[in-house]
């Protein structure tokens, strides 16, 4: 189903890129990968969906604060890292195609919540991109869920990030955009003096 689809939108528009838009877990193609998952499966398949030769580009989505509501801070933190490394490694000797991390955040719901929490979280998740990115990898960046302006409370889910209400996060935002791009001019200068 997911190759006919793709070819069918890949026919009706070639010129923009086509993704899955799904979590990341892991499935029966590499049954060993199963144990990044966060402790269940949801019937997806990491591997298989994104192999498929009309997805331009690989996604994950993380949001440890739900997926282990009962495990602390750190724990949350390591499984992340396990998960961005293990998704990383996969996209660049499997699939070999970019990774984007289309969706991380810490819920206000959380009764643990606290800006410092989401603001620690939010550089550790960052610094990790951007190192996994330095090396030469496959991971081309990773976007917060979700942005929204004042007066869009009908959007808010817990996750919501107001950037005139939350300036040290905004500022986290901002470092790794320049960031980013300073790596991505660096690696093209890098790449142009090679050929």
């Amino acid at each position: 189903m997911g190759s006919r689809m793709a070819s069918y939108v890949k026919s009706i528009d070639n010129k923009h890129l086509l993704e899955v838009g799904m979590e990341g877990f892991y499935g029966d193609s590499i049954p060993d990968r199963k144990q990044y998952n966060p402790g269940y499966q949801v019937g997806t398949d990491f591997i298989s969906n994104n192999l498929i030769r009309e997805i331009d580009f690989a996604t994950i989505h993380a949001y440890p604060d739900s997926w282990l509501s009962k495990e602390n801070d750190a724990a949350q933190m390591a499984f992340m890292q396990n998960w961005m490394t293990s998704h990383w490694k996969d996209s660049s000797t499997i699939l070999k195609k970019p990774l984007v991390f289309a969706e991380f955040g810490k819920s206000k719901k959380d009764p643990a919540y606290s800006i410092y929490g989401r603001n620690s979280f939010m550089n550790a998740v960052y610094s990790s991109i951007y190192n996994l990115a330095h090396t030469g990898g496959t991971f081309a960046g990773g976007l917060v869920w979700q942005l929204v302006d004042e007066g869009m409370d009908s959007y808010c889910d817990g996750y919501e990030i107001v950037l005139p209400q939350d300036p040290s996060t905004s500022s986290i935002i901002i470092q790794q955009s320049y960031k980013m791009t300073a790596l991505e001019h660096s690696l093209s200068t890098t790449l142009g003096t090679r050929s």
